[in-house]
């Protein structure tokens, strides 16, 4: 919301927030673009009903807390901070010529996971009393703020420097293209996809469905039903496994142990329809790699090679070292690539495949860019073979 489209500033704000709209779509964070002084110009994703009901002075106008920490002399640069009420916030500069008003970009107003206790905490009927409202509408805002993990507020901080730098550059130099951003913004957007993709694979807390899983694997124990309670604790461990977010390396039986739980759950599914076989030496069990980089690959020999056929399926996974390399074969007897993926993984064009809705094509695409980004572009992912008779996938990786 433009408080005041007249005012020349506001103008050179809208303009460069809407070049920033592709990253700014990724944002599901409450953003405002506000004076020294609490007054918003812009609000670029609304603040919860929670701080404009009970907390700010009006609708264009932050709260006391915002503005005395926008106006400490100490607070040149990005600063975060909790409000009296436990919510997340963190402010960024917005650098301007010296004839404008001092301006920040205000994020935040959520619930860390650590602190969203505090939610029940806060005394409704007090505040219902002070601000003339109903408990009811109290306790509603208050259900409604959101709460984030500290890895995807960190993420929503570093898009926040970024918007701002590019507003200082719309209001200081407003027909210049910054160009050396433009990298930084491509990784943002991916790393916000990341987080989302992953944050909305659960909708509940995820210590919450390991608990309920390991509670109904304990009650298919006492009822005597051991399949059942093995599927369960193999799907609680693929989760865990599945959920992690860093960017370390594992070693490689770490992900092979989550291959064989995933292998393991889709036999008791296909029945006598699926075979494997895991064969890998102990040389190289131990060298690290990405975890989740076999998984498409294994899931895609799944569902493209062995799922269609009618007769017994079979997935090898198997893995030779030659000098400071190794490379893992991942190979089935399924009916073979789709002609337009085979075609673009055979000639190493990756771009077509990303042009294409191909889901075997997107998972490979994926996992060669996964492997580059961590060891470099001499590494990576090829077809090694593919026909009527099946398929091999090869990763080529170095010893880590």
């Amino acid at each position: 919301m433009i408080t005041n489209g007249k005012e020349p500033h506001v103008n050179k704000i809208r303009v460069g927030i809407k070049k920033l709209n592709n990253l700014l779509s990724l944002a599901k964070i409450p953003l405002q673009v506000a004076t020294q002084t609490g007054h918003i110009l812009v609000e670029i994703n609304p603040a919860p009903d929670f701080c404009k009901f009970v907390c700010q002075k009006s609708s264009s106008i932050l709260c006391d807390t915002c503005v005395s920490r926008l106006q400490d002399k100490n607070n040149s640069d990005f600063f975060h901070f909790t409000c009296p009420f436990g919510l997340y916030n963190f402010a960024v500069p917005i650098f301007s010529p010296k004839d404008y008003p001092r301006l920040y970009l205000i994020g935040g107003q959520v619930y860390s996971e650590e602190a969203q206790y505090h939610k029940y905490m806060i005394p409704v009927d007090k505040l219902a009393k002070e601000k003339g409202l109903s408990t009811a509408v109290i306790a509603k805002t208050i259900g409604q703020i959101d709460t984030m993990e500290m890895p995807q507020l960190e993420i929503y901080e570093r898009m926040s420097k970024y918007i701002a730098h590019n507003l200082s550059e719309s209001i200081n130099t407003p027909n210049t293209t910054v160009a050396r951003l433009s990298l930084e913004k491509e990784l943002l957007e991916k790393k916000i996809i990341d987080l989302e993709t992953k944050n909305s694979f659960l909708l509940v807390n995820p210590h919450f469905l390991f608990n309920t899983l390991n509670t109904i694997a304990r009650v298919a124990y006492f009822e005597h039903a051991a399949k059942t309670e093995e599927l369960i604790y193999c799907l609680s461990d693929l989760l865990r496994y599945n959920l992690k977010q860093d960017n370390n390396l594992h070693p490689l039986s770490d992900e092979l142990e989550n291959i064989k739980k995933y292998l393991y759950i889709q036999k008791i599914r296909l029945k006598n329809r699926l075979n494997y076989e895991i064969d890998i030496p102990e040389t190289i069990l131990q060298h690290r790699i990405p975890n989740m980089i076999l998984q498409p690959i294994v899931e895609n020999a799944l569902l493209h090679g062995i799922t269609p056929k009618h007769d017994v399926g079979l997935i090898r996974i198997t893995a030779e070292q030659q000098g400071n390399s190794y490379f893992i074969y991942v190979s089935d007897n399924g009916y073979g690539f789709p002609d337009e993926v085979l075609k673009s993984l055979t000639e190493r064009d990756f771009s077509k495949i990303e042009t294409t809705t191909t889901k075997s094509g997107i998972g490979l695409l994926s996992t060669n860019k996964r492997i580059q980004y961590f060891f470099g572009s001499s590494y990576g992912l090829s077809i090694k073979h593919s026909d009527f008779t099946g398929s091999t996938v090869c990763l080529f990786l170095p010893v880590k």
